[in-house]
């Protein structure tokens, strides 16, 4: 009799640990449990810990509740300047209700990356090309409310939505590149201008400065010279300015003593005698073929005789 009673209490010691162990389960930190019995949902979502349901009649299902990250496949499309990009994303999301995951969809992780794709393909086709690769904070703003509007009826919360990478064909790489080098240079000429208009000003004032005192012109020019042979790689071709002959010749001026009253007027009146007889021209005679076939010897004595005035009018000095 009592070998039969504790055979029965083994018995049933043994069907209970059977019954616990397939009844226990354990729900992990980062997840919740959802338990179907018989095909319906009892109470709610089971906590983190150890919990029981009835074996062979509760199905405890555990849903993840860790953000997700899912890369979106590139996607090709034609933005709306009829450009063709290849655009792929990020999205990150996590579920915030755990019975709606399971029971409004039936794999909410496809439906998630199914409507990122949808979602951004819509995107390309309503921006433009500068939207893509400079306003990308205001598309990924507008691509995640795309996504989160129908994932919250799966108990879905989309946290963020990231464009990755934008691929351009080619030739429009190189059409891009051309024109930031036509932009660049051309600032580059604005600015070059913009310093010569400067430049200008204030040589403008130098030269106002210098318009009062010429000899700082000279020495500016001094300066440049220096300037220019300390190279010395170059020929240098150098202009002899006007200003700094007037310069020499006034300075000569000053240092010539100056004559007497009287050496000037002397020289004055020699200059006038020297000059009057070239002024006042002589008559000359004429003297005709026949008249040196008569009489030789008198046309000889004449032209002693022009010969001697001559003289007499120009002395010699010696």
């Amino acid at each position: 009799m009592l070998a039969e009673l504790v055979t029965a209490i083994g018995a049933l010691a043994a069907a209970g640990a059977v019954y616990a162990s397939a009844a226990a389960r354990v729900v992990k930190q980062y997840e919740r449990g959802v338990v179907f019995r018989l095909g319906r949902i009892v109470g709610g979502a089971r906590p983190p810990g150890f919990t029981m349901v009835v074996p062979f009649v509760d199905r405890l299902y555990k849903v993840n509740m860790q953000v997700v990250t899912m890369p979106v496949p590139a996607q090709e499309g034609i933005t709306r300047d009829n450009v063709t990009v290849r655009v792929d994303a990020v999205v990150y999301f996590r579920v915030v209700e755990p019975t709606e995951a399971l029971v409004r969809v039936e794999d909410y992780r496809f439906a998630v990356s199914q409507m990122a794709q949808t979602s951004l393909r819509s995107i390309i086709g309503k921006s433009d090309l500068d939207d893509l690769l400079s306003s990308r904070e205001k598309l990924n703003q507008g691509l995640e409310l795309m996504i989160d509007s129908p994932a919250i009826g799966w108990g879905v919360q989309i946290d963020r939505v990231e464009i990755k990478d934008v691929s351009l064909p080619d030739t429009m790489k190189r059409s891009m590149a051309r024109q930031a080098e036509a932009d660049r240079e051309r600032r580059a000429r604005i600015i070059n201008a913009d310093a010569e208009l400067q430049a200008s000003k204030k040589l403008a004032e130098a030269a106002q400065q210098m318009e009062a005192t010429p000899s700082a012109l000279q020495l500016r020019l001094l300066q440049t010279i220096t300037a220019v042979a300390a190279e010395k790689n170059s020929t240098l071709v150098l202009p002899f300015p006007v200003e700094l002959l007037r310069f020499l010749e006034r300075a000569h001026e000053h240092e010539m003593p100056r004559r007497p009253e009287q050496d000037q007027s002397r020289d004055q009146q020699q200059g006038q005698e020297r000059r009057a007889p070239s002024q006042a021209p002589r008559e000359q005679p004429q003297i005709t073929e026949n008249m040196q076939v008569r009489d030789g010897g008198a046309l000889n004595g004449a032209l002693d005789g022009q010969q001697r005035d001559r003289q007499a009018e120009h002395p010699v000095e010696r």
